[in-house]
């Protein structure tokens, strides 16, 4: 059974009685996958759990569809992401009058259910040129558990650090906190297609 299946399986009375934990004892720390999900949730964050590529390009034509978006809504300026996802190759690669912004990032941080994002995703523009609403497309390797650590993976696998790092948790219109990487990014509505172990 997959992590995931255990996350939305609630545990049964047998399960409670043989595993007690006392009042005193300190709870002990989630795993990064559930860490992540509650914040990102919590965050105004919509998930989608997938455990291969087909069921990504499934839940991918399902927010199409019920938002009502075709190609043209929807932009991708990352002609690789396509490759990667089997995406449909009619999307619009303009700003124009677009709907919504299909992207990858760079980590996924648990400790505030936030997507890190730098200039290999939006170049050197600004979140609130985007669409009001994103899609990213990830898989569980990106998992991290602080922005530190986030940004540290990213200095130490590139040749050359990309630019305009920046985090998105903000995710619907109510006001959050906001730390300094995330300052001046507006609300976004956005879904996250979580792939389960990453693919060849």
């Amino acid at each position: 059974m997959n992590f995931f299946s255990k996350f939305f399986k609630k545990p049964s009375s047998k399960e409670d009685s043989k595993n007690p934990e006392s009042k005193f004892l300190p709870k002990k720390k989630a795993v990064i996958e559930e860490r992540f999900i509650l914040k990102f949730i919590e965050n105004g964050g919509k998930f989608l759990y997938c455990e291969d590529l087909d069921e990504v390009q499934d839940n991918f034509d399902l927010i199409l569809k019920e938002n009502e978006w075709v190609n043209d809504d929807i932009l991708i300026i990352n002609s690789d992401l396509k490759k990667t996802y089997n995406l449909n190759n009619n999307f619009s690669s303009s700003l124009d009058e677009t709907k919504c912004f299909v992207t990858d990032c760079e980590n996924l941080i648990a400790n505030d259910g936030s997507i890190l994002i730098s200039s290999n995703q939006i170049h050197e523009k600004k979140l609130n040129e985007f669409p009001q609403s994103l899609i990213i497309l990830s898989d569980t390797r990106k998992l991290k558990n602080t922005i530190s650590e986030g940004l540290s993976e990213i200095k130490s696998k590139s040749k050359d650090i990309p630019t305009n790092i920046t985090t998105i948790k903000n995710f619907n219109t109510i006001k959050k906190d906001k730390d300094f990487l995330s300052y001046g990014t507006s609300s976004k509505n956005l879904y996250l297609i979580l792939l389960e172990k990453g693919f060849k």
